[in-house]
């Protein structure tokens, strides 16, 4: 017995935060009812293991327009698979985008070594949103990407030979650079 699966699908993309929406647009039993949900599993599971570099995509409307079925050769697995293959080749046609987490960096210095904090935060790919002078310490507070925030406590210390310190928490997701996206896509490609 082969394996017959047959779907059409539109995918696009939802509001940041809005997660995931499937809807089925099957009239006239073009697809039947029983294997609708193995189509949105086969959806869920091509997100989770994503289309850029392995990570995971998110905020997506999947819509099944139409399909076919074979009264031997579907089955669950079949529709599972097919939908898997046909989001992905949806989402290879949009143009995805990776995003990461940019943190809000509080960073609490001597001002004698301001200029020295603003350039490495800088050279982070950080954005410097503000800075304001309190009991004697200058505030440097900025946008960076949590990727470049890793051994920052070290060159912190090292720089204001121990007298900064800082704190960092969640802020939102932004776009990759795409000089840093085709490396990361790259790199995935090769393993």
């Amino acid at each position: 017995r082969g394996q017959y699966g047959h779907v059409v699908l539109r995918v696009e993309p939802l509001e940041a935060g809005e997660g995931f929406c499937f809807e089925s647009k099957i009239v006239g039993g073009a697809i039947p009812n029983e294997y609708i949900p193995s189509i949105e599993s086969g959806i869920k599971e091509a997100m989770e293991r994503g289309i850029c570099a392995g990570y995971p995509v998110v905020d997506i409307k999947a819509t099944l327009l139409d399909g076919s079925y074979h009264e031997v050769d579907s089955s669950d697995m079949a529709f599972k698979i097919a939908a898997s293959i046909a989001f992905k080749e949806c989402c290879k046609t949009a143009k995805p985008i990776l995003m990461e987490p940019v943190m809000r960096v509080e960073v609490v210095t001597p001002d004698e070594y301001t200029g020295d904090v603003i350039g490495d935060l800088n050279s982070r790919r950080g954005r410097i949103d503000e800075m304001d002078i309190r009991s004697g310490a200058r505030i440097i507070t900025a946008h960076v990407p949590l990727s470049e925030m890793f051994g920052y406590a070290t060159d912190l210390r090292s720089m204001t030979k121990g007298r900064a310190s800082y704190t960092m928490q969640f802020a939102y997701y932004d776009a990759v650079p795409n000089s840093i996206s085709e490396r990361l896509v790259f790199a995935s490609q090769e393993k």
